[in-house]
């Protein structure tokens, strides 16, 4: 297709893609906070900011995205260590999990002397989220499906006509969630990821919370924990 009208190297917005995703690795625990934005619109929102503030700071401000909103698929500290400290710095709602993880999120500062990370705030979410609700994110309608077992009130968030989830720490590219963490059960994760995740489709793309990207149909056929 000819592209003589237009500036040489500059991309026609059918070329964008729908959503951008940025990976910041942060903290200790290297736990995938992810900047997911409109390339158009450029407005966009953090996922799981669990540490290292100014990072995450620097990569807002580096792809120029105008961040509306944070939010968490579940309590632990490494997934929202940071959230308080950032929602207070961009002055923006924070959304999610489920309210089961009150309790987790409450215990927040505890946690973060537990593992040496000093002056972590709690964070208290604008909007607890429930299986079945829909979060706009990035310009985009995310299905929220509640998938406890890893915590009791993780969520995660499907895309399905992108064909994609942001999953936090349910399933991960050749294992699951631990379960022997406060609020931890197998069974029930193993539930959730049989109920709510295989069903969405084996060409489903699913971001996890740690480590490499995977899909629900390489997972269903290889990862031990779901034979």
């Amino acid at each position: 297709m000819s592209n003589s009208n237009k500036g040489e190297g500059t991309p026609s917005q059918e070329t964008l893609p729908p959503v951008q995703i940025l990976v910041i690795p942060v903290s200790a625990f290297q736990q995938n906070c992810s900047l997911i934005w409109n390339p158009e619109t450029m407005l966009g929102a953090v996922v799981d900011p669990g540490g290292d503030v100014p990072l995450i700071q620097d990569a807002i401000r580096e792809h120029c995205v105008k961040v509306e909103k944070i939010v968490i698929t579940h309590g632990h500290i490494d997934h929202v260590g940071g959230a308080a400290e950032l929602a207070e710095a961009l002055k923006v709602p924070v959304e999610g999990p489920h309210e089961a993880d009150r309790r987790l999120l409450a215990r927040v500062s505890d946690q973060a002397k537990q593992f040496g990370m000093p002056d972590v705030r709690t964070v208290e979410p604008d909007l607890w989220l429930n299986d079945g609700d829909t979060l706009e994110m990035a310009g985009r309608v995310f299905q929220v499906l509640h998938c406890p077992g890893h915590a009791p009130g993780h969520v995660i968030f499907f895309d399905e006509e992108l064909r994609l989830a942001i999953s936090g720490d349910v399933l991960f590219k050749g294992s699951v969630g631990r379960t022997d963490l406060p609020g931890g059960d197998h069974d029930t994760l193993i539930r959730s990821i049989k109920e709510k995740m295989l069903p969405l489709g084996d060409d489903v793309s699913f971001l996890p919370g740690h480590g490499p990207a995977s899909t629900i149909g390489e997972e269903r056929q290889t990862n031990p924990f779901l034979r």
